[in-house]
């Protein structure tokens, strides 16, 4: 008991050192911040062009607009998540994030243990020990992915010449799930009889933050015929688009293969490549969250964003405006406002 007692202290010491290492400078620029906030970033880091960097786009417009002190850590492996968690906790401070389902098992431990300390989880739900009562001191921020999939899986439909279409997904589980199915009836509400090839990066932590086996399952989709692929896997999904921009652009200018980006709006990384993002506004829903604790309105439970909230969509920019033509916008912006308002059901993958 005493060893482990050790452990624990030892682990938080460590962390602290972390924290403090990366805050001076916040703290030392805003001194009149009213509140605390500490995020813990998922396996990819804040840099992932995705999930993450979604997450870190929030925070960073909240430490700009509001009177926040903002700490993140990034822990490099699973077992660096508690230990950072926890020392925020220590600190007493007003709100803690996590990003990422993995990272449920540990908020709920943490928060049980600090049951006067605000949090919020991306992509999880935190339950009371009966498995049923979401947590009064946690926020879960959820999200409709399969809602913003079907839109981009009718214009992958719409621009596919082969009638095979790709999904790469990152880690085997139900979550990402909601994206492929999702994907899937969108572009069989365009084409019946369309194709999808769909394979996953890995089934551990490490699917998420690995673009070689990305590159790889992209170019087999591409040699079994996709000429569109959807990538759902974090920085992993950034080996897809290494394998479209290989086959290069036709006598027209044009991409030979297209690939749809997540989460964050992606269109720029390859530009011309990429025929459109699935966005997760991760960045607003962080946000609101800190905005909340500041205002004194925070509320545990689940908090849903779907197309009725913008919290999920495609991105249209100048990257990729020239790629999708206008009545195919004004067929997916019509599948949308049906969705809003009941009239097509996309099936939830998690919810089955």
């Amino acid at each position: 008991m005493k060893l482990k007692s050790l452990l624990t202290i030892l682990l938080l010491f460590a962390a602290a050192l972390l924290l403090s290492s990366c805050g001076h400078a916040v703290e030392a620029r805003r001194e009149g911040c009213k509140i605390k906030v500490g995020i813990v970033f998922d396996i990819g880091g804040k840099n992932d062009r995705s999930f993450n960097a979604s997450a870190w786009e929030g925070v960073k417009r909240a430490e700009k607009d509001l009177p926040i002190c903002l700490y993140d850590v990034e822990p490099g492996n699973p077992t660096s998540i508690e230990p950072a968690m926890r020392a925020f906790a220590e600190k007493n401070f007003d709100l803690i994030i996590g990003i990422g389902f993995a990272q449920g098992p540990i908020m709920q431990k943490v928060a049980t243990d600090y049951p006067n300390i605000k949090f919020a989880i991306v992509d999880g739900v935190i339950f009371e020990a009966d498995g049923k009562t979401p947590m009064k001191n946690v926020a879960s921020l959820v999200f409709r992915e399969h809602e913003g999939s079907y839109l981009v899986g009718m214009i992958a439909a719409k621009k596919s010449k082969t009638g095979v279409l790709g999904f790469v997904g990152g880690m085997d589980i139900p979550l990402i799930h909601k994206f492929e199915t999702g994907y899937a009836e969108g572009a069989k509400s365009v084409n019946p009889n369309i194709k999808i090839i769909d394979n996953y990066v890995g089934v551990t932590d490490g699917a998420w933050n690995n673009p070689g086996k990305g590159k790889e399952l992209a170019l087999a989709q591409i040699d079994k015929g996709a000429d569109v692929i959807f990538t759902a896997a974090g920085n992993s999904g950034l080996g897809a688009f290494d394998a479209v921009e290989q086959y290069g652009r036709d006598e027209n200018g044009q991409a030979r293969k297209f690939v749809i980006g997540v989460d964050s709006n992606q269109n720029m990384v390859k530009p011309g490549f990429v025929l459109t993002s699935m966005v997760k506004r991760v960045d607003n829903a962080v946000y609101d969250v800190v905005k909340e604790v500041l205002d004194g309105k925070f509320q545990g439970g689940f908090h849903s964003f779907g197309l009725d909230k913008d919290g999920v969509a495609y991105a249209m920019d100048d990257n990729n405006r020239g790629l999708i033509p206008d009545d195919v916008i004004v067929s997916v912006d019509e599948a949308k406002r049906k969705i809003i308002a009941g009239e097509i059901t996309v099936t939830d993958a998690m919810a089955k």
